[in-house]
């Protein structure tokens, strides 16, 4: 067994792809030595990438394929002689070397011949290069006069096994083809000089040997090394690390330094008068500093900086310097923004809007306003202490700040930006609040609004897009989903589910569609909306066969309630009434499909209680005297878990196939009245297991 080392050596690859480069590229190493045959049960391999270096380290890989055997099946033994000669000459074997053998389909001709392993070494060069021209980069380039194409241009090619330099090159599609090495690079500044990788025996000692150049290989070392080094600095000054930063902007970070060294910076008194969001997207987002928070959760004007430096105060205090003059700058266009988009009332952007087009066929944005204005009003009487006049003014508000010189700079701070506009021009609360808070939830993560006009608000909007673009017939199809409308009905979902609202979906769609002008609503949107709350409950971990037996009818409008049923039907069956009326649901099914396949007709659910026994007529009590619908699911579910013990002495004293035609009829069709009354309740024949 030995081990092997790949690395490629360029100019710096977006961070955005290097997670996705690193396990790519372990991912098609893997596969191809598992294809040669030297893969072995023992092998392991790991991906790492840094800005200007990719690589991977596996174990365990065997020096040599292992010997094997060709087999190759000819013709029968009694085929034309012609026939036969032409397979002895594709071989390349003599005819004596031949076998003849039994198959199924006659006596046929066999040529086996073994072949010998080739080295690894002798595999290898080829395995890197069908990599390498096969390796899907979101985007590549060529450079020089090659053909090859890269994510940056590529300058070495670094190949070892088992300790040693792979020999052989790779074409460029150029003159001069690249040869394989083993010597490394390290930091442009700090250690700019090569490193040799000859004899390089485990991974520590790869990651050893470009540490010491101060490049950190290993991406998760450097995002460790980044948010230690943040932590320090920040507990300094009294303050933490934002932690909604370490999953985000913490791995871009990762992707632009090779040797992180963390300094700490200070925004100016004047700048702390904007809004925390607004100084979050700055500083964060834009120049990907990291921002602090002090003892009580506030935003403070402390943040850090990554270099990708070694430590030296000189160089620090001038490398500190040239960020705070770039912030600066980024912060004094924040403030201008804020300040000039103050001067004028929000309500005043509103008619701005109508010079952007929502979507072609959709109309504009300030139709758009308008009919959110009245949407949100429709839904307020559902939502409890929602304020009709206050949904409709958030609505109508909701989109102003699109067209303010803030949204243009920023655009991240949609909504959040109007919010605070709204606060100065006087607007209630609830209206700012509202007006800052439609867009979410924005994904899985995301909250959901938590005021009642927030909801309305957000609310109106999501449905309102959904049924423009459905309208317009522009649906999501298959994967593809560019209006984000699934993203919109989860999120109609989630605000009705946390917010636990009983909402008349199908009258609000129908008025979403008469503010469009539309004649109808379009027929797919409601399914559309209940099959992402399959979706959402089977994330739930709600097994997916009560799900169905929930959503099975195609008809109803009440997410609340269907989410509801569904969670009371999972507890119910994992009851011992549940578990045991399930059991008792089987054989009444797989009877009845048996019996009504021989009279080929199924078996109507009326019965006759003259011809019933004791026993019947306590099942047919039982049955009859079953809740309906207006009792509540739960109700109903608990009436059912007492059908158990009368459908168990139904079938351990009855025998269903009497010799009494009528009789045996009569039985059936009590066994066709469970199926009838269970199948009103839930579709149980979806329940599995």
């Amino acid at each position: 067994m030995a081990d092997l080392l790949v690395e490629l050596v360029g100019e710096e690859i977006p961070a955005r792809m290097q997670t996705m480069a690193a396990q790519h590229f372990a991912n098609a190493v893997q596969a191809a030595l598992d294809g040669l045959g030297v893969w072995t049960g023992e092998a392991t391999i790991n991906g790492l990438c840094g800005p200007r270096h990719l690589a991977i380290y596996a174990t365990g890989i065997a020096v040599a394929q292992p010997d094997r055997v060709i087999e190759k099946r000819g013709p029968r033994v009694d085929a034309p002689d012609a026939a036969i000669a032409g397979f002895v000459t594709s071989t390349g074997l003599p005819r004596e070397a031949l076998t003849e053998e039994d198959t199924p389909k006659g006596r046929f001709f066999f040529a086996r011949s073994h072949v010998a392993g080739a080295d690894t070494t002798a595999l290898l060069g080829d395995v890197v290069a069908d990599i390498l021209t096969q390796f899907p980069w979101p985007k590549s380039q060529r450079w020089g006069r090659g053909s090859f194409r890269w994510v940056r241009p590529l300058h070495r090619i670094n190949i070892v096994f088992d300790g040693q330099p792979l020999a052989g090159s790779f074409d460029l599609g150029d003159t001069q083809p690249m040869a394989f090495g083993a010597t490394s690079c390290g930091h442009y500044f700090e250690a700019p000089d090569d490193i040799s990788l000859v004899g390089v025996d485990s991974l520590d000692e790869f990651k050893r040997r470009l540490a010491s150049a101060h490049v950190i290989i290993d991406q998760s070392d450097r995002r460790t090394a980044i948010i230690d080094g943040a932590k320090a600095l920040a507990k300094d000054v009294g303050c933490t690390v934002d932690e909604t930063q370490l999953g985000t902007y913490i791995q871009d970070i990762a992707g632009l330094v090779e040797s992180p060294t963390a300094l700490l910076g200070q925004i100016e008194d004047r700048f702390m008068q904007l809004p925390p969001e607004l100084l979050q997207a700055t500083i964060a987002t834009h120049q990907k500093y990291i921002t602090l928070q002090d003892q009580s959760g506030a935003f403070s004007p402390y943040f850090i900086v990554i270099s990708n430096r070694q430590s030296d105060p000189a160089r620090d205090q001038v490398i500190m310097a040239g960020n705070q003059r770039v912030l600066r700058a980024r912060l004094a266009d924040a403030e201008f923004f804020w300040q000039q988009d103050k001067k004028t009332r929000l309500d005043a952007y509103v008619p701005q809007l109508k010079a952007v087009t929502f979507y072609e066929g959709l109309g504009d944005l300030q139709a758009k306003a308008v009919r959110l204005e009245k949407l949100s009003s429709a839904l307020a009487p559902y939502i409890d202490g929602c304020d009709g006049a206050d949904a409709a003014r958030a609505g109508y508000l909701a989109k102003a700040d699109l067209v303010t010189g803030m949204v243009g700079e920023f655009p991240e701070l949609q909504g959040i930006i109007g919010g605070y506009y709204a606060r100065h021009d006087g607007e209630p609360d609830s209206i700012a609040t509202a007006i800052a808070a439609h867009y979410r939830p924005q994904g899985p993560a995301d909250d959901v609004p938590h005021t009642p006009t927030a909801k309305a608000v957000a609310l109106a909007d999501k449905i309102d897009t959904l049924v423009g673009f459905f309208g317009i017939g522009a649906k999501p199809t298959g994967s593809k989903d560019p209006f984000a409308l699934r993203r919109a009905a989860l999120g109609v979902i989630r605000i009705i589910l946390d917010g636990k609202l009983s909402v008349p979906l199908q009258k609000l769609l129908d008025t979403a569609a008469e503010n469009y002008g539309f004649a109808a609503v379009d027929d797919d949107v409601l399914p559309f909306i209940r099959d992402r709350l399959r979706v959402y409950l089977r994330d739930q971990k709600m097994r997916h066969d009560i799900v169905a037996a929930v959503l099975a009818d195609a008809g109803g409008d009440d997410l609340r309630r269907m989410a509801d049923e569904t969670r009371s039907l999972a507890g119910f069956l994992e009851n011992g009434d549940g578990l045991g009326l399930i059991a008792g649901w089987r054989r009444v099914s797989s009877m009845l499909a048996a019996e009504e396949k021989k009279a080929k007709h199924a078996f109507a659910a009326t019965t006759d209680p003259a011809l019933f026994n004791d026993i019947e007529h306590a099942l047919h009590r039982a049955l009859t005297g079953l809740p309906d619908s207006d009792a509540g699911f739960a109700a109903q579910l608990a009436a059912l878990g007492d059908l158990r013990a009368p459908i168990d002495r139904f079938f351990d004293g009855i025998v269903v196939n009497d010799d009494d035609p009528a009789v045996r009829l009569n039985r059936l069709g009590l066994l066709a009245m469970i199926r009838e009354k269970m199948q009103l309740v839930a579709d149980f024949t979806k329940i599995e297991g």
